[in-house]
C-alpha cells in the first residue's frame, strides 16, 4: 500500500508538471454530440487530455492552418540543441540505473490495484451477499455487465454464477433508491432528446418555446444538460421569461456539480453585478474554475482580463496563453467555404447617423433581388448564393437555397457559381453530399474561365490529392493564378506552401507576405498564421502584443459571434434588459461593439439593474470600449467628466478625454469640444485664440461640424469685441486726445464746414424728393402728345 500511495503521488506530480509546462498548446475538441446549434451560447468544453494534446508531432498545414511543434523559433531551438544533448546523457544514465527497479515496482503495483479493484456484490436475490459472476449466461446469452432483461421493473440484476439456469443465483446490483434514481435520469435523458431534437429541426420561434418546454421539464429532473440550457435560457430571455433569480439558482446547483459552464456563468454573474453582488475577485476565481474546466468562454474571457489588465496584473503571456487555446479551436472550425459572417452594429452609431449604413439588408431589397434572381439575373443569383452560404447582413445560413441560386447560376455559364458549388461539393453537407470528383469538376470548368475561385479549389485539390494525384507544381501554379487575381484563399494556400517548403523552398518572408495579403482580405486563417508566426518569432521578431491582437481577432469570429446578432435583434424588438445581458456577456469576452452596445443601453437607463447604477456601469463599459479605440467612447468618457455622470465632475480628465480623441481619431466633436473648454476656461486656462483654433480644426476634420463651429465663432468674436472694450477705458482715450495737435488750430471750423455740406446736401436731396411726387388727377396739367418710348411702340 506504501509504494502504491508513494507511486500514485509521483504520477500527479508528473501531470501537474506537464500540465504547467504544456499550457498554450492547442486544442481541438470533438464535435457536439447534440449538434448543438447555440454555440453562441454554451461554448464547447474541453477535456483535460485535449488541452494538452498538440495537433501533431511537427509542423504541418491542414487546409491554410499552420501548426507548430513548439513556442520555439528555428535559433532557439538551435541554441538549446546543445544543451539538451547534453541532457539526455545525464538522463541516459539515470534511466540505465531505474529501469529495471521501476518496471518491478510498476509490474507489483498494478497487481496490488487489480486485487484491489472494487467487486460488485449482490444485493437480496437468492445469492444476497455474494459477488457478480462476470460473464454470465442466461437465456443463451452471455452477460459481461449487469442487466435488466427478463424483468419488468427495468431493475438491474446479475447471477452469482456462470449458467443462471442451472443454479438460479441471483442478485441486484443497486438498491431499490439506486434503481429508482437510475430510472428517473434515463427518463430526464429522455425527455431532454425530445426536446433537443425539435431545438434543432425547427426555426420557428413557437416549436422553439415548445422545445424548452421539454427542456424544463427534464431540468426540474437534475438532468444536467438541460440545467444548463435552461439557465442560459432564464439568463438572456430565450424562449423563456427571463429571470436573472431563477438563472443564478440554476448556476450555483451546476457550479455545485463541477459543470465549467456554470462555473463560467456564475462569474459572469459575479463580474457584472447582476442578482448579486458585484465582486472581481469571485468572478475571477469561477472564471479560472471554468477554464480549468475546459470552457472556452472562460478562456477567453481571461485572455482578455490579462490582456487588458482587468482585476489581474496585465499579463501579455498569459493573455496569449489563453487566446492561443480558443483561437486553435476556432480555426479548427473553419471550413473551405469559409466561416460564419460577424456583423458588428454599433447601436450608438445608428442613432448618431441614422442614414449610415449599418451593413443589413432591408427586406424589402431582399425581395427586391430574389425577384430578379427568379427572373434570370445571374449576378442576383450569385449574390444570394453567397449571402445564403455564409450568413450574415440579416440574411440566416441556409445551404439549400445557396445550392439552389449556385446551380441556376451554373448552368447559365456563370464561372463563379461553378466554383461555389466546387466548393459545396467539396466541402459536404447535409444538402450537398460530398463529392471530390463532381466538385473537380465545377473548379475545372471555373478555372478554365479563368475564376480565381475555381482556380484556388483546383489548386487544392492537387496539394491534397482530392480526386486527382497529389501534384504540389500544378497545385502552386493554380494558387499563383488565384492569387494574382486577389482571390484571398490563393494567397493563404501560397502563403502556407512557403510556410511548410512544399512544392517550394522554404521561405518565411514569401509566407509572411502572402499571410498579410490575405488577412487584409479579412481570412481568418491568415489571422491565425500570423499570430502563430509573431508569437514564435518564425520569420519575424517575436511580438506577443501582435499576437495577442491577432489571436483576439481570430477568437471574436467564433460561433458565440452569432450572438451579437441575437443581442440585436432582441434590442429592435424593445427587449432591452435581454439585449444588455446578451452584450455584457460579450463584453466580458472583449467584443469592443458588445461593450459600447451595453453602455449605450445602461445610458439609456436599463431597468435591468438600480437607476443608481446604470451610469457607473456605462463609464466602466465606455472605458474599455475606449482603450479598443473607438472613438465615440473616448468622448463619451469626456462627457461623462464633464457633467458628472456616474462620477465626480472632473474638468481637466473630460479635457484629457477630449484631447486624446482629437490627436489619436481626430474627431470633429472632440475639437469643438476642446474649443468650447479653451473658450470658457473648463478645466486648461482661458485662451480665445486656442479656442478659435480648435474651432477651426472641427470645421476642416468634418463638414457637419461647420455651421455650428460658424455659430461658435461668431459668438467668440462679439466676446471678444466686449472683452477689448472692457479692457480699455473710453474717457481716458478721448482725454488723451489733442485735436488742436492731430488736425490744426482751427479744426472746429473745418467740423463746422463739413456739418454744413452735409446738411445742405441732406435739404437738396429732399427737395428732388418732393418734386417727383405725382399730383392728384384733376390738377394735371395738358401735356402735349408725345410719341411713346420705343419699347413700346407698335410693330410696323
Amino acid at each position: 500500500m506504501g509504494r502504491w500511495a508513494l507511486w500514485l503521488a509521483l504520477m500527479l506530480c508528473l501531470a501537474a508538471f506537464w500540465a504547467g509546462v504544456l499550457p498554450a498548446v492547442g486544442a481541438l475538441p470533438a464535435a457536439d454530440e447534440e449538434g448543438n446549434q447555440d454555440e453562441s451560447l454554451e461554448s464547447k468544453t474541453l477535456s483535460a487530455e485535449d488541452q494538452v494534446k498538440d495537433h501533431s508531432a511537427g509542423t504541418r498545414v491542414v487546409a491554410g492552418q499552420i501548426f507548430l511543434e513548439s513556442g520555439k523559433s528555428d535559433s532557439q531551438s538551435e541554441n538549446e540543441e546543445n544543451f539538451h544533448s547534453r541532457e539526455e546523457e545525464k538522463e541516459n544514465s539515470l534511466e540505465e540505473l531505474n529501469s529495471l527497479e521501476m518496471s518491478n515496482l510498476l509490474n507489483k503495483d498494478l497487481e496490488e490495484a487489480e486485487i484491489q479493484s472494487p467487486v460488485l456484490t449482490a444485493i437480496g436475490g437468492t445469492a444476497d451477499g455474494e459477488p457478480c459472476h462476470f460473464p454470465f449466461l442466461f437465456m443463451e446469452k452471455e452477460y459481461a455487465e449487469c442487466t435488466a432483461d427478463g424483468r419488468e421493473d427495468g431493475r438491474l440484476w446479475c447471477a452469482t454464477t456462470y449458467d443462471y439456469k442451472k443454479d438460479q443465483k441471483w442478485g441486484f446490483c443497486e438498491s431499490e433508491e439506486q434503481s429508482n434514481k437510475r430510472r428517473q435520469m434515463q427518463e430526464a435523458e429522455d425527455v431532454y432528446q425530445i426536446g433537443m431534437k425539435i431545438l434543432n429541426e425547427s426555426s420557428k420561434k413557437a416549436q422553439k418555446k415548445v422545445a424548452y418546454q421539454y427542456l424544463l421539464k427534464a431540468a426540474d429532473m437534475n438532468h444536467t444538460k438541460a440545467m444548463e440550457k435552461v439557465s442560459y435560457a432564464l439568463l438572456f430571455g430565450d424562449y423563456l421569461k427571463q429571470s436573472i433569480q431563477s438563472s443564478k439558482e440554476l448556476f450555483e446547483k451546476l457550479t455545485e456539480e463541477g459543470s465549467p459552464k456554470g462555473q463560467m456563468a456564475l462569474g459572469f454573474l459575479y463580474a457584472s453585478g447582476l442578482g448579486v453582488n458585484s465582486s472581481q475577485a469571485k468572478a475571477l476565481v469561477y472564471y479560472t474554475f471554468g477554464a480549468l474546466g475546459g470552457n472556452l468562454i472562460a478562456h477567453m474571457i481571461l485572455g482578455y482580463r490579462y490582456w487588458a489588465g482587468i482585476g489581474v496584473l496585465q499579463s501579455c503571456e498569459s493573455a496569449l496563453t489563453h487566446y492561443r487555446l480558443v483561437a486553435n479551436h476556432v480555426a479548427s472550425d473553419i471550413s473551405l467555404t469559409g466561416g460564419t459572417v460577424v456583423q458588428r452594429i454599433r447601436l450608438a452609431d445608428e442613432v448618431e447617423n441614422p442614414g449610415m449604413a449599418s451593413g443589413m439588408l432591408e427586406e424589402d431589397l431582399i425581395q427586391y433581388y430574389q425577384f430578379l434572381a427568379e427572373k434570370g439575373d445571374v449576378q442576383a443569383q450569385v449574390g444570394l448564393g453567397q449571402l445564403h452560404l455564409h450568413g450574415g447582413r440579416g440574411v440566416e445560413q441556409n445551404h439549400q437555397r445557396a445550392f439552389e441560386y449556385f446551380n441556376q447560376a451554373a448552368n447559365a455559364g456563370n464561372s463563379h457559381a461553378m466554383a461555389f458549388l466546387g466548393k459545396m461539393y467539396s466541402e459536404g453537407s447535409d444538402v450537398v453530399p460530398q463529392s471530390n470528383e463532381t466538385a473537380l469538376q465545377y473548379f475545372k470548368k471555373a478555372a478554365d474561365m479563368g475564376n480565381p475561385v475555381g482556380q484556388s479549389g483546383l489548386g487544392m485539390a492537387y496539394l491534397y490529392g482530392r480526386g486527382v494525384p497529389v501534384n504540389y507544381e500544378l497545385a502552386l501554379k493554380y494558387f499563383q493564378k488565384a492569387a494574382e487575381q486577389g482571390w484571398v484563399d490563393g494567397q493563404l494556400q501560397l502563403g502556407s506552401m512557403y510556410y511548410n517548403g512544399i512544392g517550394v523552398k522554404k521561405d518565411y518572408k514569401q509566407a509572411l507576405k502572402y499571410f498579410n495579403l490575405a488577412s487584409q482580405g479579412g481570412h481568418i486563417l491568415a489571422f491565425y498564421n500570423l499570430a502563430q508566426m509573431h508569437a514564435t518569432g518564425t520569420g519575424v521578431m517575436r511580438s506577443c502584443h501582435t499576437a495577442v491582437e491577432l489571436f483576439k481577432n481570430v477568437c471574436e469570429r467564433g460561433r458565440w459571434s452569432e450572438r451579437l446578432m441575437t443581442a440585436y435583434n432582441s434590442y429592435k424588438d424593445g427587449d432591452s434588459n435581454s439585449a444588455v445581458v446578451q452584450y455584457l456577456l460579450l463584453a466580458e469576452q472583449g467584443y469592443e461593439v458588445a461593450q459600447s452596445n451595453a453602455a449605450f443601453i445602461l445610458d439609456q437607463k436599463a431597468s435591468i439593474v438600480g437607476e443608481n447604477e446604470t451610469y457607473p456601469r456605462a463609464l466602466l463599459h465606455w472605458n474599455r470600449a475606449a482603450s479598443q479605440g473607438y472613438t465615440v467612447a473616448r468622448i463619451k468618457l469626456g462627457d461623462y467628466h464633464f457633467y458628472g455622470f456616474g462620477t465626480d465632475v472632473d474638468y481637466e480628465t473630460a479635457f484629457i478625454h477630449y484631447r486624446l480623441a482629437s490627436e489619436q481619431q481626430h474627431s470633429a466633436q472632440a475639437m469643438f469640444n476642446l474649443g468650447y473648454m479653451h473658450e470658457k476656461g473648463l478645466g486648461i486656462k482661458q485662451d480665445i485664440h486656442l479656442a478659435k483654433r480648435f474651432y477651426d480644426m472641427a470645421a476642416e476634420a468634418s463638414p457637419d461640424a461647420q455651421v455650428p463651429v460658424f455659430l461658435a465663432l461668431c459668438k467668440l468674436g462679439v466676446i471678444y469685441s466686449l472683452q477689448y472694450i472692457r479692457e480699455i477705458n473710453i474717457r481716458e482715450v478721448f482725454s488723451r486726445i489733442d485735436m488742436d495737435q492731430l488736425l490744426g488750430p482751427e479744426w472746429d471750423l473745418y467740423l463746422m464746414t463739413i456739418i454744413a455740406l452735409l446738411l445742405g446736401t441732406i435739404i437738396a436731396y429732399r427737395q428732388r424728393q418732393h418734386q417727383a411726387i405725382p399730383r392728384p388727377a384733376g390738377l394735371r396739367p395738358a401735356v402735349p402728345q408725345q410719341e411713346p418710348p420705343p419699347e413700346h411702340q407698335p410693330p410696323q
